[in-house]
């Protein structure tokens, strides 16, 4: 992967999808792209190849790094709600602005412009406040509690088998 100040490392990207209510990992993915965008979509193909009678997600909340309209069709086309950050909110709003309702989008709107109206919904803004509650815990766990910063192995598929070993002791 390419690296902050120039040249290469041989770095993985770790990912997890983590369901909101249990907290269990419901699917793990290690990949060498630098660049969250692209992980979107092998992570829905992923969780919507779950075995049947496991919970299959109704919304997605991801992190401004993970943003793109091609994610929020992606997530659009699976019957999947995308919370995906869109960029980053100003620090410290005034006080009556977390409490206030935008009015309601009038006329036709695209998927990424639903999107960014329900994240400023009070509704919206509680959902994705689930998410530093549910991955940043679980990643937390994984590296301050179990230890595990790096990987042992090198190369892709064996960082693959690492992570997935990794993921189910963290349950």
């Amino acid at each position: 992967m390419k690296v902050a100040g120039g040249g290469f490392e041989q770095c993985y990207n770790a990912q997890a999808v983590v369901d909101t209510e249990s907290m269990l990992v419901m699917a793990p993915h290690v990949t060498q792209a630098g660049n969250d965008k692209e992980q979107v979509e092998p992570m829905v193909a992923r969780i919507q190849a779950l075995p049947e009678g496991l919970n299959q997600p109704q919304r997605l909340l991801a992190d401004t790094g993970f943003f793109s309209e091609k994610n929020v069709e992606l997530c659009q086309q699976g019957d999947i709600e995308p919370l995906i950050a869109a960029g980053r909110d100003a620090h410290h709003p005034h006080w009556l602005d977390r409490f206030e309702e935008p009015a309601p989008l009038t006329g036709p709107a695209s998927h990424v412009e639903q999107m960014r109206h329900a994240l400023k919904t009070k509704a919206g803004r509680a959902a994705y406040a689930l998410r530093k509650q549910t991955v940043e815990p679980v990643f937390g766990i994984i590296k301050s509690v179990m230890g595990f910063r790096q990987f042992l192995l090198r190369g892709l598929d064996n960082v693959r088998h690492e992570w997935t070993l990794v993921r189910r002791a963290s349950r």
